[in-house]
């Protein structure tokens, strides 16, 4: 009997994951399949849910990446993959030099410094919006990569530095000790039994960077305003114009190009997220 209910309550909570992963899916295979139909086919009666051979059509993504109604393409590729990098490296590197300091070391004004990384993530980013663009306007950094990288991190490092405390909370630090008695220095303890345990921790907070200043839309358009420095996003925009008709299949097609990098950078770094979670413990 035990055994029977076991096995009807992992079949409905597997029927339940089923139904969540449709829900979640659909509107991703929706945009995909929009892509890649006429704008006949798009809206109105004759829906077509599945991109047969009759209706199939890459003029859609033809429209989204030269079309010249719009922002071009390249530029925004180029500008987005500048600031995305550059948010996620320097997030990362500040922001574990300080979650090591706030962990390994015990200075004065500690426990205000962790109460101020709370108070500052509480801060709407929209609410800074005026003083950021007056010291972005003031260093002559408006519509530069460097400006909205400087922006990003703004954004994303107090989270980078809470999660990143945590991680390295996790780790004891009488695995460093022992490595020292065996004969490490403190420098090699650390790359070489701590740093491993950490991997996993900065590829999670990296991923959460990437994902915030790949998608950074509100900062981005009033920083970047000439079209030749817009973003993904800001470019993305251009597509829905008051003058004419939406093309709603160049729309979709723009966002599944936007969408694919970050698919692409999640499987390279997915496998590493749990990869590193045990290695370095073992002594040898």
């Amino acid at each position: 009997m035990i055994k029977i209910r076991k096995r009807l309550a992992d079949t409905g909570f597997g029927v339940l994951a089923l139904i969540v992963f449709v829900f979640s899916a659909f509107p991703v295979y929706w945009m995909i399949n929009t892509s890649f139909l006429p704008n006949n086919r798009i809206r109105g009666e004759n829906l077509a849910f599945f991109p047969t051979p009759d209706v199939f059509t890459l003029n859609n993504y033809r429209a989204a990446m030269f079309g010249e109604e719009r922002a071009p393409f390249p530029p925004a590729v180029l500008n987005s993959m500048g600031v995305t990098f550059l948010t996620v490296v320097i997030a990362l590197v500040v922001g574990f030099a300080a979650a090591l300091a706030l962990t390994r070391f015990d200075f004065k004004g500690r426990r205000t410094f962790i109460l101020m990384i709370l108070v500052v993530q509480m801060i709407p980013g929209e609410a800074m919006i005026i003083s950021l663009f007056r010291i972005i306007d003031g260093w002559l950094l408006l519509n530069t990569i460097i400006g909205l990288t400087l922006v990003n991190i703004v954004g994303v490092l107090p989270f980078t530095v809470w999660t990143l405390r945590g991680f390295v909370n996790g780790v004891p630090k009488e695995l460093e000790e022992a490595a020292m008695i065996d004969g490490c220095s403190r420098a090699t303890a650390f790359w070489r039994i701590t740093f491993p345990l950490l991997a996993p921790g900065l590829v999670a907070t990296g991923v959460f960077a990437f994902i915030q200043a790949w998608n950074e839309f509100v900062m981005a358009l009033v920083i970047m305003q000439r079209p030749d420095a817009m973003t993904l996003p800001l470019w993305l925009r251009t597509f829905v114009q008051a003058t004419q008709a939406t093309n709603w299949g160049a729309v979709m097609a723009a966002a599944v190009l936007i969408a694919i990098p970050v698919v692409i950078f999640f499987l390279i770094v997915q496998g590493r997220m749990t990869g590193g979670l045990v290695s370095g413990a073992v002594k040898g």
